[in-house]
This record gives C-alpha cells, structure tokens and sequence, in this order.
C-alpha cells in the first residue's frame, strides 16, 4: 500500500464527472488496477497525452486500503500504439486485445506472464508483425496462461493418440465438443465437435515454444488462422458465458470491408 509505481499497460480509459477519468491498468506485480487520473480532462494536464488505450508507461499510483481505486499521480509514457491506430483494422484488433485482457487478468494478482504475453504482442504488431498472426498468438496464450487451453498429444477421454486411426481408418484428430473447453478426439467429442485439423493441432504445439518473432519468419496457412480463431472463440464464450463486445464489432466490421487483393510484390501479405 501507499506509494507505488512500476511498468504498466493501460488497458481502457473512461470519461469521470468533468474534469477527471478513470484508468484500467495492468501491471507486472500486482496485476490488474483502477485508478483515478483527476484533473486528466483539462487542457492542459499533467497526464496529457500519456492515458492512451495500450500505450506502455512508467505508472505511479497512491493506493490506500480499502479503497477499491487507486490515485494516480503521473504516467510517463514509455511506448505508444499510434501505428496501430492508423487504419480501421488495426483500431478494433487493439480494441479487442485490451479487451480480452481486462476480462482474464485479475485485480492485485501478480501478472508477470500476462503482461509480458501484451507487452510482446504490441511490441511485435508495432514492429510491422503480420496482425492476423499476432492476434491469433495472444487469443491461444492467453487462454493457455488462464488454464483453459491445454495441448496433449492424446484424447484425455479415451488416451488415444490424436494421429491414431479410427475404425474406417480415418485419423481421429481433434475436435472441441460444445459447452466444453477441452480438445478431444472426434470420436470422443460427437458429430457436433468443432474439428481441429492436424495443421492446427501442430501450431498450437509451436506456440508453445516459440516466440511470436520466429512464427513470422514461418506463418501458417490462413486457413489454419481462421480454425484457431473458432477454436479460441468458442472456449472463450464457454468460460466467459458470453462474447466481447469487442470481437463482435470487429467481426462485423471488417466483414463489412471489401477485401484487397494481394500484391504480387508482397506474397506474405493478408487482408481481412
């Protein structure tokens, strides 16, 4: 308690009375905060032009016990998202990431994994990494940080390898049931399993040992994107027991969109 600064990740910022605004941030050690910025609105504040939506900054709060926010007295800011926000697209994926964290991390729990799994996926969309990938990325770590997305080599259900052939002779591969957040073998998880391809199942294993920076150098197919997508999607809105608002006006949004056609100097690039 008291007087307290560190590393920080703001993750919403909102409107207070007139002159203030509250300040949802996520921290390395003691996780997830709110506090009040007062003064923040006026023109020419101390906090002007620092309390941007996923901008990193060095925070320094009062907390008292107690109280259920904090104050904050300054934020310096150590990293902008600004290229993001320069296209529609990179607007609503940023929306969506800030999102998607303030619904899994916790108030005042220690957040090391979290905050680096943010503060690396900015730094690489920042740095020019394809944002489709990067997203995909975060969604999959950070439901596995949150323990709801294992990766097995074997059905937890029946122990049969998920390479292992049915009956008929087909690969029983994986699939997630309905209103379930564990990945099974079709067999296992009935007709109405989302199926996950062998593709996928194999990037969701390289994920876990490998850094954003080297699944660029190597992407996936986009086909395998779009399952992962679902996949966390649907594990999302099981354990949530809704979806982000965030994700739906994303979804409808850019499906709104004309799609670019790629251009032939630039093979690796993806529009959605």
């Amino acid at each position: 308690m008291g007087l307290q600064s560190g590393e920080a990740i703001i993750l919403d910022v909102m409107d207070l009375q007139e002159y203030d605004r509250i300040v949802v941030f996520l921290t390395r050690e003691a996780g997830k905060k709110r506090g009040v910025a007062n003064g923040a609105r006026r023109k020419y504040s101390r906090f002007a032009g620092q309390l941007q939506s996923l901008a990193k900054v060095e925070m320094t709060w009062f907390e008292k016990e107690g109280k259920e926010l904090v104050r904050i007295s300054s934020a310096e800011l150590i990293r902008t998202v600004e290229p993001l926000h320069r296209t529609l697209e990179g607007i609503l994926q940023s929306a969506y990431l800030a999102d998607q964290m303030n619904a899994f991390a916790q108030d005042n729990e220690d957040s090391e994994l979290l905050f680096r799994l943010l503060d690396s996926t900015l730094a690489a969309m920042v740095g020019g990494c394809d944002p489709d990938l990067a997203v995909r990325y975060y969604e999959a770590w950070l439901l596995r940080l949150s323990g709801l997305l294992g990766i097995s080599e074997e059905c937890p259900s029946c122990g049969r390898l998920f390479g292992d052939l049915s009956e008929g002779g087909v690969p029983l591969g994986a699939a997630l049931p309905p209103s379930d957040e564990t990945l099974l073998c079709r067999e296992c998880a009935g007709p109405a399993g989302l199926e996950v391809s062998a593709a996928a199942l194999a990037f969701l294993r390289e994920i876990s040992r490998s850094s954003l920076a080297k699944l660029s150098s190597r992407p996936p197919d986009p086909g395998v994107l779009r399952q992962m997508e679902e996949v966390s999607g649907r594990i999302r809105r099981t354990f949530l027991q809704q979806e982000l608002k965030s994700y739906r006006v994303m979804r409808e949004t850019l499906a709104g969109l004309p799609r670019e056609t790629p251009s032939p100097t630039a093979p690796g690039h993806r529009h959605e």
